[in-house]
């Protein structure tokens, strides 16, 4: 045989021999990359609040095109306000059964032994992030980075009181961030994606609009000004149409960040590895157009809970196709499991919708979805609804719920009756709820904040705003007033206290006292920090919640705490005339031993 052939041969194996090793060493080649994930969710925006959803009011040219592009379902359900929502995203289980039941006060806060997507895309080998609002608890183990998110950036509170250039949180530390807050939460998400690590991601950009309070730049507010609302809610006399057009030119600047988003997946080719959900986490939050549904945010009729849900996948999800199957926020954990094929080890109260979202859906019994908040229970089948008065709707020829059936459909209402008190036993839907304590010192969290949200004020101290998630505390000028944490103390060691507050000249030298049941701090004011309120300058509609706020921060010095259950309470005076103490948080940080 020709030597030359005889060289090439040898070559060939050669490559051969180091092809196969290397494959043994770097896994089979032919294990295809699992997909990334971007979940973009919005706050407060309705159903209706799209225009591929027929608002002609609204220009959403990318949400548009991203439906047109993608799947949708046309009969997906939420719950009626925030955080319960969230925690059903976030673990596929109805929101009572984690322990949640309120949106503030602590009863936001989800069982911190239940996985949450966080903790299944991060153990299945993901980097993970979060960006935006979080609302299921901020001291750890509720604490984002505590529930599976490597990266987390934004605020953890309910809503926030300021949208431009506001004071966040970035990964347990206090921020300032840069510009308006959807466009900065954008960058950040962008950031994230854009790095070079062969490692798949998993993002989730939870936008803080349009949630009040309704601030959006110029640009964006001149567009919306002067447009003439072609449609009007159902209740014409109860809308304003002010706090509408403010309410989508918000929408608009998240359509136009959504927009950026896509350009970016697609020039870079990402976008074909990429899977994109996009939803809101309750009805519209405010009386505006929304396909002529009864109800909205905080209502469990159709309109509070109807969000939009668009899903797109290229090559991999058929581009264009509506599907009317019965599918709700319990559902997005197993679904994301199924479309990235990663073993689901743990039950959800959700199904996996994945193979109907791409075309080949395999046979389920039929099934019924609950939606509950403030003691009232709404119950919806495929095509009927059970209101919380017990009247039945057909929403094939009634989505408005205006004609009660009943009776002539005495069977069916019943049997929907028995399945709402049944799953309200199940699942605890009615049970008292005891308070808890707020987590400090938990293991691996250096650092805990304790906001003036989560406390309670005694005396003359008042909360800035009878809606506490971005309070402060004021009204404080007589020694009778008290601030006071009731908290749970995960690890005994001293703790660094720090108190952001803020007083007059008045006040300067001003005795605190911060005491636990074991210990006590004594310090003085050693600064006068007058803040006045900012944020009115950039509302569009004058606002319910509290205004924005900058606060001092005074290290007070440390103390002991023994673990258990305790209360930290905050003393001051006594109080100069003409001076006064504001509060906005107590910062707790664990010295080493």
């Amino acid at each position: 045989m020709d030597r030359s052939i005889l060289n090439l041969a040898f070559c060939a194996s050669l490559c051969i021999l180091f092809l196969t090793s290397s494959c043994q060493r770097k896994g089979k080649p032919s294990e295809p990359r699992r997909p990334n994930v971007l979940l973009i969710l919005t706050d407060d925006q309705g159903w209706g609040d799209l225009g591929v959803h027929g608002n002609s009011n609204i220009r959403t040219p990318n949400l548009d095109e991203l439906s047109r592009s993608g799947v949708t379902l046309t009969q997906f359900f939420v719950q009626p306000v925030c955080s319960p929502t969230r925690a059903e995203i976030l673990t596929g289980k109805y929101y009572p059964r984690l322990g949640v039941y309120s949106t503030s006060a602590g009863g936001e806060r989800m069982d911190p032994e239940v996985p949450t997507l966080g903790t299944l895309f991060k153990s299945a080998g993901y980097r993970t992030g979060l960006f935006g609002k979080w609302h299921n608890g901020s001291q750890a183990p509720y604490h984002p980075n505590f529930r599976g998110f490597d990266e987390f950036y934004g605020f953890a509170s309910g809503h926030w009181a300021h949208y431009f250039n506001p004071e966040l949180e970035r990964n347990g530390t206090l921020t300032r961030g840069q510009g308006y807050l959807p466009d900065d939460l954008t960058n950040n998400t962008l950031d994230f994606m854009r790095d070079k690590d062969d490692t798949p991601f998993f993002a989730m950009l939870c936008y803080n609009t349009p949630h009040s309070p309704m601030q959006v730049p110029d640009s964006y507010w001149q567009e919306l000004q002067d447009r003439k609302l072609s449609l009007r809610h159902r209740e014409p006399e109860r809308e304003d149409t002010l706090f509408t057009k403010a309410a989508l030119a918000m929408v608009e600047n998240i359509d136009r960040n959504v927009g950026r988003l896509m350009s970016y997946l697609k020039s870079s080719g990402a976008d074909r590895n990429t899977i994109v959900i996009f939803l809101s986490d309750n009805g519209p939050n405010s009386y505006r157009w929304n396909g002529g549904l009864k109800g909205r945010k905080g209502s469990t009729d159709e309109g509070g809970v109807k969000s939009p849900f668009i899903v797109h996948w290229p090559e991999v999800l058929p581009a264009g196709k509506s599907l009317s199957t019965l599918s709700g926020s319990i559902d997005l954990l197993p679904t994301l499991a199924g479309l990235a094929q990663i073993p689901l080890e743990f039950d959800t109260d959700g199904r996996d919708l994945s193979a109907s979202l791409q075309g080949n859906p395999k046979s389920q019994n039929p099934r019924l979805l609950y939606h509950r908040w403030n003691g009232k229970t709404s119950v919806r089948s495929q095509d009927f609804r059970l209101d919380s008065d017990g009247k039945l709707f057909d929403m094939r020829d009634d989505p408005s719920q205006l004609n009660d059936v009943s009776d002539s459909l005495p069977a069916l209402r019943d049997s929907l009756l028995r399945a709402k008190t049944e799953w309200e036993g199940i699942s605890r839907s009615g049970e008292p709820h005891t308070p808890k304590a707020f987590t400090v010192g938990y293991p691996g969290a250096e650092l805990t904040y304790l906001p003036a949200r989560d406390g309670q004020s005694v005396g003359p101290v008042k909360r800035s705003n009878r809606y506490p998630n971005a309070s402060y505390f004021g009204n404080w000028n007589t020694e009778s007033g008290k601030v006071i944490w009731p908290v749970e103390i995960m690890s005994e060691g001293r703790y660094e206290a720090t108190l952001y507050y803020a007083c007059p000249e008045e006040a300067r030298g001003l005795e605190i006292r911060l005491k636990s049941r074991a210990d006590m701090i004594t310090s003085r004011l050693e600064k006068a920090y007058i803040s006045e309120v900012y944020g009115q300058e950039e509302d569009r509609i004058p606002r319910i919640e509290s205004y924005a706020k900058d606060f001092y921060p005074q290290l007070l010095g440390s103390l002991h705490l023994m673990p258990g259950v305790d209360t930290l309470e905050l003393e001051a005076g006594p109080f100069p005339e003409h001076s006064e103490l504001e509060v906005q948080r107590l910062a707790l940080r664990k010295l080493q031993d």
